[in-house]
């Protein structure tokens, strides 16, 4: 059965453990919002899913019961240890790593495994961004249900000309088809956060895109002067100035004035060429 924030505050006592905030432990205490994730993932017998921080197992132990592998890394080295002395003595098809999940995107997943696999994670909401971009860095899984900050959510669902349109938004819409997000009150984790929260769930493109790392590390700077005009943020940085990629901007109603926030993901890819 799910824990309960009564449960959940009992095994905490009995572990003698204290959430850790700067590690984002929020506990999941929602059943509802389990069945919903794993819902969100198709989740099936056989599957191999990655969760990120698995803290008391309570997703861990839905994603087993479903009969999938699960690859899973957790920082703290106390629920660690709890984890290793229940779950995984119980559970064969449970890989427990002790880790960062930014160093350990895949949880220890060999990387020829990863487009295979499924992620479903209580994301910690410190570590979203970075643990992301290192996903979308390749090889890409099939699907990700993730829990996330509202504010981190919608700079990832965010459309071209709003102030939340950034790198991120980029290179993720480039490689997943994002639904609309399933929000999440305070009440389903223990202790209850004091920000808004919400289930996301990525689908891999038929034909995704990884943007080259040097590529990334342009749009990243671009984005870091964003009130600035594009035209004058590329001079002198690329060969020709830019000119190229400028070029084809009118096609979509643009020209060297236009801000990085304004110009769509499609011409971001091209950007990459």
């Amino acid at each position: 059965m799910p824990l309960t924030p009564k449960t959940t505050r009992e095994l905490l006592a009995r572990l003698g453990h204290e959430p850790k905030r700067y590690l984002g432990q929020n506990f999941l205490v929602d059943g509802n919002i389990v069945r919903k994730s794993l819902e969100l993932a198709g989740v099936k017998a056989g599957d191999t899913v990655v969760e990120i921080g698995p803290g008391l197992g309570i997703l861990t132990a839905a994603l087993l019961d479903a009969g999938a592998e699960v690859w899973a890394v957790e920082k703290d080295r106390h629920l660690h240890a709890y984890l290793a002395e229940t779950l995984a003595k119980e559970q064969p098809r449970l890989h427990l790593l002790e880790g960062d999940a930014v160093e350990h995107q895949l949880a220890g997943l060999p990387p020829e495994r990863a487009v295979d696999c499924k992620i479903v994670a209580n994301l910690p909401y410190a570590i979203a961004t970075p643990w992301l971009d290192g996903v979308l860095s390749g090889p890409l899984p099939e699907r990700l249900v993730l829990m996330l900050q509202q504010e981190a959510a919608q700079r990832y669902t965010a459309s071209p000309g709003s102030k939340a349109f950034g790198a991120i938004s980029i290179f993720l819409q480039s490689a997943y088809a994002v639904t609309p997000g399933h929000k999440v009150d305070a009440s389903c984790f223990f202790p209850q956060p004091d920000i808004e929260s919400c289930l996301l769930h990525l689908s891999r493109q038929p034909a995704p895109f990884v943007f080259p790392p040097a590529t990334k590390a342009r749009i990243r700077a671009c984005f870091q002067q964003r009130r600035k005009q594009i035209g004058g943020l590329l001079r002198g940085k690329l060969p020709d100035g830019g000119a190229a990629w400028l070029a084809r901007l009118p096609a979509a109603g643009l020209d060297a004035r236009a801000r990085p926030e304004q110009i769509p993901v499609a011409l971001w890819r091209e950007f990459a060429v």
